[in-house]
């Protein structure tokens, strides 16, 4: 068989902004990322101000004439629509221009379809973009045949878009009851890690922030990190050492992005869920990035939405050597390049220093009998002053009051 080289997607981005639309600018510029991230080859871009959505195409006659001709002029392969297209705008559009036509919401789709790695992290996807396509299952649409393949066309595939309604359904179901059971198992695994009474810290922030580079200079193992948004969609936890013996878990996440697709939501629910149960939260912020105020609204909206908010948070603005007159505006907050010499040590010292808030004072002293139980105490705790007296060692530091029933072990 001859293998032939695959063909690079054309696309066109299209996007209309309402006199109420916020950051406009900021959602194209982002789209166009997202085209790139799925490896389309972006060709145009076409903006249109109106006071309203055209019900029937979305746009206005006029520009979809001009992009009807660039269609045809540029061989463009596909349009992509910077907002949630109705199933009749979505025929309509195709119908006319006669390419396949996506929306932000498939695109996105697409891309944790193309990230997914684990088993798990395919099941939600495939829930999302069932659950995505089951009210658009309505008349021959070239996005709907899929016939043209490509981007918008990655995870259930051509045949299971063909089934009808009620098969649609009944994968949903088949694939909710698989993901209950990934549930059950996190759900324990969870609950292990919430009795082992180790600190934990969750890292959260927006898509491309460096979140996970902070957790490769944190733990000094490969978690995959690339200059691309999405580049981690399945949670990760590893177990690191702060000072001394103390442990804590550090859990990265699925980045946020704003109009993150609510399918996606629920569909991430358990994978968000690790987040909700951390000690500490790690917002990494890109402090390179102009729209970064922005982004930190997003994030903080999802928290409130997934009731996170009241999680003590520690900001970390990323990629401090890309910019320069950098203002913070969150507190507390570290601001460094998670790929400088001095990173790790700056991090664990602004991680401690909150932790120290966090935690409570505790004194006592051990026999020597008992001090061979120091080890696993200082796991725990925060040891910071040890010395031997004629009755045994006498320990001070901080401790978590969920774990001060630890001392207990000393005083019997």
């Amino acid at each position: 068989m001859i293998e032939t080289e695959k063909k690079t997607e054309r696309v066109i981005l299209v996007g209309v902004a309402l006199q109420d639309s916020e950051n406009f600018d900021m959602s194209m510029q982002e789209l166009e990322n997202l085209a790139q991230t799925a490896g389309a080859e972006v060709q145009g871009v076409y903006v249109q101000n109106r006071d309203r959505y055209d019900s029937k195409t979305f746009i206005g006659s006029g520009k979809l004439d001009e992009i009807a001709q660039m269609v045809e002029a540029d061989e463009i392969d596909t349009v992509i629509v910077n907002n949630r297209l109705t199933p009749r705008q979505n025929i309509n559009l195709e119908t006319i221009l006669g390419v396949k036509v996506i929306d932000r919401m498939q695109l996105i789709l697409d891309i944790f379809a193309m990230r997914a790695r684990s088993h798990e992290g395919k099941l939600q996807v495939h829930l999302a973009q069932l659950k995505y396509m089951l009210p658009r299952l309505v008349g021959q649409g070239i996005m709907l045949s899929r016939q043209a393949g490509g981007i918008g066309s990655r995870g259930p595939g051509e045949s299971q878009l063909e089934l009808n309604r009620r098969s649609i359904r009944n994968q949903i179901h088949d694939i909710e009851r698989q993901l209950k059971l990934v549930e059950k198992t996190r759900s324990t695994v969870r609950e292990k890690r919430l009795e082992s009474g180790v600190f934990k810290l969750g890292l959260i922030g927006y898509t491309n922030a460096g979140k996970s580079t902070i957790m490769n200079t944190l733990s000094k193992k490969d978690q995959y990190e690339a200059n691309e948004l999405f580049a981690t969609l399945d949670a990760t936890t590893k177990q690191i050492q702060l000072k001394d013996h103390f442990q804590v878990t550090l859990t990265d996440t699925v980045g946020f992005i704003q109009d993150l697709p609510t399918e996606l939501v629920s569909s991430f629910k358990s994978t968000l869920e690790e987040s909700r149960h951390v000690d500490l939260l790690l917002h990494v912020i890109d402090a390179s990035d102009p729209d970064h105020a922005t982004q930190e609204e997003v994030v903080l909206g999802i928290l409130n939405d997934l009731d996170m908010l009241d999680i003590p948070r520690l900001t970390i603005y990323n990629k401090a050597d890309l910019t320069e007159d950098f203002l913070p505006t969150l507190s507390p907050h570290v601001l460094l390049s998670a790929k400088a010499p001095d990173a790790k040590e700056r991090l664990q010292e602004m991680i401690l220093a909150k932790i120290r808030e966090m935690a409570e004072p505790f004194s006592l002293t051990v026999p020597f009998a008992k001090s061979y139980l120091l080890h696993d105490l200082s796991q725990f705790a925060i040891i910071d002053q040890r010395e031997v007296t004629e009755t045994g060692e006498v320990v001070s530091g901080l401790i978590m009051a969920a774990n001060r029933w630890r001392l207990e072990v000393f005083y019997d």
